[in-house]
C-alpha cells in the first residue's frame, strides 16, 4: 500500500521579533536546525531555522498531532515498514501550548512561529499516483519535507529501494563525523594498491597506476561530487568499513538507511558476476559483464531487487537530509562542507533539478544503475532545495525495476520536480 503522510511538529521559540527571525533565516548550504518530526518516548528540544541562535531551553518543546489516512496506490515489491499515517497541528492545542510556554519562559519578548505555507497534499497525492502509473512496472517512491515546519509527504515512503550512489552522501557524513571527533584528518594521504580499485564509474581507477596517492579530502570530493566508486570504497575502508557507517547511522537513529557492502562487492553481485578484480577496471568491467549469460544476469538482478541490503526508504532519506540540514549530524563546518559538495555535483541535472525554476538552489546526490536487459535497478535523486524566498525542503525520489529508457526516467523525475515546486506554495 502506498502511503501519503503529513506530519507537523511545532517547537518552543525564544523571544524574537518576526523581522529578527527573518534576518537569521539560513539558506541552503548552512545548517538550519529545523524542527524534529520523529515521534519519541524521550522529549526532544527542537529549534526553528530562524530562532536557533537564541533558543530558550527553559521553554522545552511540545508536539501536537491529529490524524487522517488516505490511500494512493498499491505498488511495490518491498514491504511497507509502517502503516500509512498523517499528522496535522491542532490550532486549539497550539494556542494553549503557547500560553503555557509564555508562562514558563522568563523572557518577556513576543514569541514567533513559522508561517511557511502547508504542502498541497491533494496535489501531491494525485500527481505522485499519476507518475507512479507512468513508471510501471517500475516502483516509484517519493518523500518531501518542509525543513522549517517539518510537514512531510511521502508516497511509498516506507518501502526500501536500492540506493546505488545515493549512499555516498551518508558515507561522507560518517567520515566527517570522524573528522569532528578528531579521529580522522582529511589531509592524510592514502596510497592505492591494485586491490583498492573498484568498478566504474571511477576516474581514479582508470588513472591507476599513473597516479596512486590521494588525500582523504580528494577522495571524499571524488565520491560525493563525481560519484567515484574507488574513492568511496577507499574512504569507507579507512573509517572501518560498511559496519562502521551502519553503526553511525544507527546511533543517529537513521535506521531506514542500510550500507552493507563496498561498491566492489555490490556491483558484481547485482549482475551475477564473479568477485571484482583489478583487471576489470575501466572497460574491463564491461567485458566481464558481457561474458555473463543473460539468464544468470537476470536471476541476479531479481535477487538484487528483493535484497534489503544497501537500501533506503524515501522517508529515511529525507530524515537524513533533514538531520544534516539541522546540524544534528555534524559540526557546522563539516555540515557546510558536505552540503557544498552536494551542490557542486554536475551529475543528474536532468532529474529533479530539471523541474525546478531558475533561482532554486539544489544540493543533491543521485544514484543510477543504468539499463541492463531492459531493466533499471535504480534511478534515484535525493537532496535539499531552497527557494528564492529561502524556504527550504528535503526531497527524495527512488525508482526501481523500471523498463523505461534512461531519458524517459529522467523526464519522469523532471515532472516530479515540477510537482514538488507547485505543491510547496
Amino acid at each position: 500500500m502506498a502511503e501519503a503522510t503529513s506530519s507537523n511538529t511545532r517547537a518552543a521559540f525564544s523571544g524574537q521579533s518576526a523581522p529578527e527571525a527573518d534576518a537569521q533565516a539560513f539558506s541552503c548550504g548552512q545548517p538550519s536546525r529545523g524542527l524534529t518530526r520523529r515521534s519519541s518516548s524521550r522529549p526532544k528540544l527542537a529549534m526553528t531555522r530562524a530562532t536557533a541562535p537564541i533558543f530558550c531551553a527553559s521553554c522545552g518543546a511540545f508536539r501536537i498531532t491529529t490524524g487522517f489516512s488516505g490511500d494512493v496506490a498499491a505498488m511495490a515489491p518491498f514491504p511497507s515498514r509502517s502503516p500509512a499515517l498523517a499528522t496535522l497541528p491542532r490550532r486549539g492545542v497550539l494556542a494553549v501550548g503557547l500560553g503555557a510556554l509564555v508562562a514558563a519562559c522568563s523572557r518577556s519578548e513576543p514569541l514567533t512561529a513559522s508561517t511557511t505555507p502547508p504542502l498541497d497534499m491533494a496535489r501531491l497525492n494525485k500527481g505522485a499516483a499519476e507518475l507512479a502509473e507512468r513508471a510501471k512496472p517500475g516502483v516509484l517512491g517519493v518523500a518531501l519535507t518542509n525543513l522549517e515546519s517539518a510537514e512531510s509527504f511521502s508516497f511509498n515512503g516506507g518501502r526500501r529501494f536500492p540506493m546505488f550512489s545515493v549512499f555516498k552522501a551518508p558515507l561522507a557524513a560518517a567520515a566527517l563525523a570522524e573528522v569532528d571527533a578528531r579521529r580522522l584528518n582529511l589531509d592524510e594521504m592514502v596510497r592505492l594498491e591494485p586491490e583498492d580499485l573498484s568498478p566504474p564509474l571511477s576516474a581514479i581507477a582508470e588513472a591507476f597506476p599513473a597516479r596512486r596517492d590521494y588525500s582523504l579530502r580528494e577522495l571524499m570530493a571524488a565520491a560525493v561530487v563525481d560519484g567515484d566508486n574507488t574513492a568511496a570504497d577507499v574512504l569507507m575502508k579507512r573509517i572501518g568499513g560498511p559496519g562502521t557507517v551502519s553503526a553511525w547511522l544507527s546511533a543517529k537513529r537513521l535506521n531506514d538507511i542500510r550500507i552493507d557492502r563496498y561498491e566492489r562487492e555490490l556491483a558484481p553481485e547485482a549482475y551475477g558476476m564473479a568477485s571484482f578484480r583489478p583487471a576489470w577496471k575501466g572497460a574491463g568491467f564491461r567485458a566481464a559483464y558481457d561474458s555473463v549469460p543473460d539468464a544468470t544476469k537476470l536471476a541476479a538482478m531479481r535477487r538484487f531487487l528483493a535484497d534489503p541490503r544497501d537500501t533506503a526508504t524515501p522517508q529515511g532519506a529525507v530524515d537524513f537530509l533533514m538531520a544534516l540540514d539541522r546540524g544534528e549530524l555534524l559540526s557546522p563546518a563539516s555540515t557546510r562542507m558536505l552540503i557544498q559538495m552536494m551542490r557542486e555535483t554536475p551529475r543528474a541535472a536532468d532529474r529533479l533539478k530539471a523541474g525546478f525554476p531558475a533561482g532554486v538552489a539544489w544540493a543533491h546526490r543521485p544514484g543510477t544503475s543504468g539499463l541492463d536487459l531492459g531493466i533499471s535497478l535504480a534511478f534515484n535523486d535525493i537532496g535539499l532545495f531552497t527557494l528564492p524566498d529561502r524556504r527550504s525542503y528535503a526531497a527524495a525520489a527512488f525508482l526501481s525495476g523500471a523498463t523505461l529508457s534512461m531519458e524517459a526516467q529522467a523526464a519522469l523525475f523532471a515532472d516530479l520536480g515540477r510537482l514538488m515546486i507547485r505543491s510547496v506554495g
